[in-house]
Parts: structure tokens; sequence; C-alpha cells
């Protein structure tokens, strides 16, 4: 389900914690901060790169005997469309028949309801 800003809960919650950091942060960082799993949260990066809101690159010295990682943050244009989509409204009104959607668990509700 999304909202009015075309972003669905786990989109919001990615941008959310993209937003609390705004230097490079990895994938595996981002999947501990939001709950995520990575089959939901790198498809999510992906279309946010894709839309030219999330700018990836590879890590430039990788620790000896890890592999190199992927390193996410927000553009300039990300920044704003997530500022705009986090400052909407906290819950879309009821419409008669329709379920309420639920409540996004953990820290990142709250930032995903400001």
């Amino acid at each position: 389900m999304s909202d009015r800003s075309g972003f669905s809960a786990q989109t919001l919650l990615v941008l959310a914690a993209l937003c609390e950091q705004p230097q490079w942060c990895h994938g595996y960082a981002l999947a501990r901060q939001t709950g995520l799993k990575s089959g939901t949260l790198y498809p999510i990066l992906i279309r946010l790169a894709d839309r030219g809101l999330v700018e990836a690159c590879w890590q430039d010295e990788p620790q000896p005997g890890r592999p190199r990682r992927h390193l996410y943050r927000l553009t300039a244009g990300g920044m704003a469309a997530a500022a705009a989509a986090l400052a909407g409204p906290a819950e879309p009104a009821a419409q008669p028949g329709k379920r309420a959607p639920r409540p996004v668990p953990g820290a990142m509700a709250r930032a995903v309801q400001q």
C-alpha cells in the first residue's frame, strides 16, 4: 500500500534511514536500521537509484578478506523528495469499508509518521 507521496511504507523507511545518515552507508546497515530483509531493501534501493533519488558507489577500500560493498546516499533531489514524503500526513483518512493501514513497527515508525 502506498500513500499520497507515491512511496510504499517500506520505501519511506529506507528514505527515513538515509535522511538520518547523510554520509555513505552500506546496505547491511540500512537493513539493520529499517528491519527490512535484503529481498525488499535492495530492490527499493535500485528503484530509488533509477529515479535519481539515491546514488550508489563501490566501497573504495574494502577490509582485507571481505568483498567490496555498495554504498548508498540520497542525492539532493532525493533529500528533497524524502523530506516532502516524510512530512506528509501521518495517516490518511479512513474511508468507509477500508481498513486503516497497520502501523510500522520499530524506531523508524516515528520517522514515517512524522
